[in-house]
């Protein structure tokens, strides 16, 4: 049967380089990093080497960089941390989007639980946020400012860097949600108004199990978990030197020719829009995101396929051996009906019918058009049984 993964913003495949570069951590290196005999001084040199790649590849200091459990925590770490330690500052205003991920979201309602306000900003149909509207939703109290670069269910791209530097001029704390966005742009984050930024190794052929947060030096953070002095007393826990070691080869393998990548992802997404208008003949389908392809991420296609039940569609499709998703990897196992396209203000019928195809270094054009080719065909045949 035909085995196509067009999933890849939910996870990636482990690249074999990362593989690699594991090995030896798994096997050999076996210390504690906080160990002071030889075998944790080896670990420890390990951990320091996976660190030191990272930050000359994204344009951080190693001090910045905070090594997580996943993208969740380090978005829980920047969130929960900043959040409270302004408090003690007097401020306690927040603001996000309607259309975060829910590591980001439901972080926020735990927030406004324990007293905080809130600003959820929603965004146009096209799912960009209004720059203009969030910069005017920064008050003197606004203590953080939380937008994610990418959307993981549309691609759509977020006003990210305006948005930080009206929030660096009223001194809020800017965090940014960027696990979608490594690997697709030229990233030194010295050079960026953000003070706080989320990545995941799992989406960039990395391991699952390790996420990282750039903490800009000078930035409050209270600590989320409480325990030893390990990551400079903001993450306590022994380290996961092995899963590091991947982090660092996947982000060195992932920020190689940005631009370029950028570009195949775009062919690969046009040649799926018109393989699939050919094979769906005048079944009807829509996609869902931004028209200009600058603002939209080309890995990353919503389509919603009116009349058609989002499950029956992705259960016909598993069927015939293509894997793609109905949006967030962490709600796409429920019948909940996707909240981002729901805040842009799309008709039920689209967003009960919005499918996500998502695109990777390992995908190719063969794929691609046959993919589509699969989707129309169904398409066709449940419109007209």
């Amino acid at each position: 049967m035909t085995a196509i993964y067009l999933d890849h913003a939910a996870t990636t495949p482990l690249h074999p380089a990362v593989l690699d570069a594991m090995l030896p951590c798994l096997a050999d290196v076996f210390g504690n990093p906080s160990s002071l005999h030889g075998f944790g001084r080896k670990a420890r040199q390990a951990l320091t080497r996976s660190r030191d790649a990272i930050a000359g590849r994204l344009g951080a200091a190693p001090s910045e960089l905070v090594f997580a459990g996943s993208g969740t925590e380090s978005d829980n770490l920047a969130i929960f941390g900043a959040a409270r330690a302004m408090k003690e500052k007097g401020k306690t205003h927040l603001v996000t989007s309607a259309i975060e991920h829910h590591a980001v979201l439901n972080a926020f309602r735990a927030l406004e639980r324990e007293g905080f306000r809130v600003t959820y900003l929603k965004p146009g149909e096209n799912g960009r946020i209004d720059a203009g509207e969030a910069v005017r939703a920064i008050r003197p109290d606004t203590a953080l400012v939380s937008i994610m670069w990418v959307n993981n269910e549309t691609g759509v791209i977020q006003p990210v860097a305006e948005i930080g530097q009206a929030a660096r001029e009223a001194g809020a704390v800017m965090h940014v949600d960027a696990v979608q966005a490594l690997g697709f742009f030229s990233v030194r984050l010295a050079d960026l108004p953000v003070d706080l930024m989320s990545f995941s190794a799992h989406k960039i052929g990395g391991p699952k199990g390790i996420g990282l947060l750039y903490c800009r030096n000078g930035t409050l953070l209270a600590p989320l978990l409480h325990g030893g002095n390990q990551e400079r007393k903001r993450r306590p826990g022994t380290e996961n030197v092995a899963a590091a070691a991947g982090f660092a080869k996947a982000v060195e393998l992932a920020v190689a020719e940005p631009e370029a990548k950028r570009a195949r992802m775009l062919e690969l997404r046009e040649r799926f829009l018109s393989a699939l208008g050919e094979a769906a003949g005048d079944a009807p389908f829509v996609v869902n995101g931004h028209p200009d392809s600058a603002l939209q991420m080309p890995s990353i296609l919503n389509v919603s396929f009116p009349g058609i039940d989002r499950e029956t569609m992705l259960f016909n499709l598993d069927l015939a051996g293509v894997a793609a998703s109905a949006g967030s990897a962490c709600t796409s196992g429920s019948l909940e009906d996707s909240h981002v396209l729901a805040a842009m203000g799309l008709p039920p019928e689209r967003v009960k019918s919005a499918i996500r195809f998502s695109f990777g270094p390992s995908t190719d054009m063969e794929e691609i058009v046959q993919a589509a080719q699969i989707a129309g065909t169904i398409l066709r045949r449940l419109r007209n049984p």
